[in-house]
């Protein structure tokens, strides 16, 4: 059941900070809609993310590997999107 769980924090951080790239990337286009709905996920995720962790202190790794995945993810991802354009 750990496992399961451990496995579920670290997707829902990764898709969480996949919202925060793509928020902060939608901000700095100015298109405050796509912002916004970026902004409403990160908070919907996170929060999914801490009631786990609270419960579990052995669940923030998984939550420190998951953030290092969607961040570094989503900008690879766009690195090479925008390299073929």
């Amino acid at each position: 059941m750990f496992i399961l769980k451990f496995l579920l924090v670290m997707l829902a951080t990764i898709i969480a900070d996949i919202c925060w790239t793509m928020y902060f990337i939608e901000t700095e286009k100015r298109r405050p809609i796509h912002a916004g709905l970026w902004g409403s996920s990160i908070f919907l995720f996170g929060s999914l993310v801490t009631m786990n962790y609270v419960e579990d202190h052995r669940l923030l790794i998984a939550a420190i590997i998951g953030s290092f995945i969607g961040v570094a993810g989503t900008i690879e991802y766009k690195k090479r999107k925008e390299g073929k354009k």
